[in-house]
Parts: structure tokens; C-alpha cells; sequence
């Protein structure tokens, strides 16, 4: 999907980082040409203000996408995720581990959800960035409880986590 959209936009950057944000932020188009978060609808001037692009770049990537019939298929299509709870974990006693690694290694989710489990923890989240959308792809797994400080040292021997942040 990634290169089929790098390569529509290769001659359009500012209709590229349209694109990606609408995908990043899981925002729908729709048939009416117009974006939407579930059911609200996105202003283009709202949406053209955060990516620092002119309001006509975000009416010209919808023009483009709603006019491949592949990439139309996708965005008509876009669910946002929900809510992450990483941010006001901490103010619902929960836990977060987040894991730096890199988007090559294969398993890295579900040796760090064993690590979890074998603690007798509950998982209410996890949430992987796309690497094609991040510089740094991050897993972050939301725990029923805070994580004991000893599996630190274990997740760090996964096979390709760089680094890890228990919280």
C-alpha cells in the first residue's frame, strides 16, 4: 500500500504528507469528497493547518485517491483504532511498557505479551506503530497493573527491541 502511495504522490510531497496524516490519524474519505473521524467530519482547513499545507493540496489528494480505484478502496474504508490509553494510563493505575524495535524482527509482540502473561497481568491494549509512518516503530502495551521493574532486563533480550520504558 505504502508504495502505491509514494509512488501516485512522488511529484506532490505536500498531497504525500496529506495522504499520511489521513491514514496515520485513521480518517475516512468518503464518496462526497469530504474526510471524515468515524462520523464528524474533518475541515480541510483544520487538516491543511496542522501539516502546514494550502486547504486546495488536501482537496487534490481526495480528488486523486477517490480516482484510483486501490487507493480508493483503502481510505473509503479507514477506521480509527479508539482511544489509546498510554497517555492517562498513569492517572487509571495502569501500566505501560513501551518497546523501541526494529520493524525487521518478527515475534516481538507476542514475546512480550508472553513476558506479560507469565506475570499473571492483564493486556487492555497494545498498539504498534506503522514503521512506515514512524522514524522510530514503538510497540506500547497497556497493562492491568504496573509492570514489575525485573522484566526490564527480559524485554530487552527480545530479538530486535532496542529499548524499553516500563511505566
Amino acid at each position: 500500500m505504502w508504495t502505491k502511495i509514494k509512488k501516485t504522490f512522488e511529484k506532490y510531497p505536500a498531497r504525500a504528507m496529506v495522504a499520511k496524516k489521513i491514514m496515520s490519524l485513521g480518517f475516512r474519505i468518503s464518496e462526497n469528497e469530504k474526510i471524515y473521524c468515524k462520523d464528524v467530519e474533518i475541515s480541510d482547513m483544520a487538516l491543511s493547518r496542522s501539516i502546514n499545507v494550502d486547504r486546495r493540496s488536501i482537496k487534490a489528494t481526495v480528488k486523486t485517491i477517490l480516482a484510483d480505484e486501490e487507493l480508493s478502496n483503502i481510505f473509503l474504508n479507514i477506521n480509527p483504532a479508539g482511544p489509546l490509553l498510554q497517555n492517562i494510563a498513569p492517572h487509571l493505575d495502569l501500566g505501560v511498557v513501551e518497546l523501541e524495535a526494529s520493524d525487521e524482527t518478527k515475534g516481538i509482540l507476542a514475546e512480550a505479551t508472553s513476558l506479560i502473561s507469565q506475570e499473571n497481568i492483564s493486556i487492555r491494549q497494545a498498539y504498534a506503530n506503522d514503521p512506515e509512518l514512524e522514524d522510530i516503530p514503538k510497540l506500547t502495551i497497556i497493562t492491568e497493573y504496573k509492570l514489575p521493574s525485573k522484566l526490564l532486563p527480559k524485554f530487552l533480550e527480545i530479538d530486535g527491541v532496542k529499548k524499553v520504558s516500563i511505566s
